[in-house]
């Protein structure tokens, strides 16, 4: 029915054989240690560091309807977005960050989001 052993490779008969096979193997690895740095470099630039903060801008009640949320790669680079809510509507802002700044002012919300998102990524 099924035949569950594994085809049986020819073993190397002579030096010349088991040198070949040892220049292949040579040749896999080199190309799997180059993927991997290129892949442990194209992960910097993954969106991993993520984190939101809720809270509540009035001081005249209602919740913690608005928050602030940071989207972050593995370099500080990416956007904070904030939504205000209020009674008469809803307003949306987004900043863009790099290394974990914005050459805009950013708010003490959107900064915790940022450095948040920053220490979850290290861990």
């Amino acid at each position: 029915m099924f035949n569950f052993k594994k085809k049986k490779e020819k073993s190397p008969e002579n030096i010349e054989e088991v040198n070949k096979e040892i220049e292949e193997i040579k040749k896999e690895n080199s190309y799997i240690k180059k993927r991997l740095k290129d892949i442990e470099e194209e992960k910097k630039f993954f969106l991993k560091n993520l984190n939101l903060i809720r809270f509540n801008p009035f001081s005249d009640g209602g919740g913690d309807q608005s928050f602030s949320v940071a989207i972050l790669d593995g370099n500080g680079t990416g956007v904070v977005i904030t939504s205000l809510y209020a009674k008469e509507g809803n307003r949306v802002y987004s900043k863009a960050v790099e290394k974990g700044e914005s050459n805009y002012p950013l708010s003490l919300e959107e900064k915790k989001a940022i450095n948040s998102a920053l220490k979850e990524g290290k861990e």
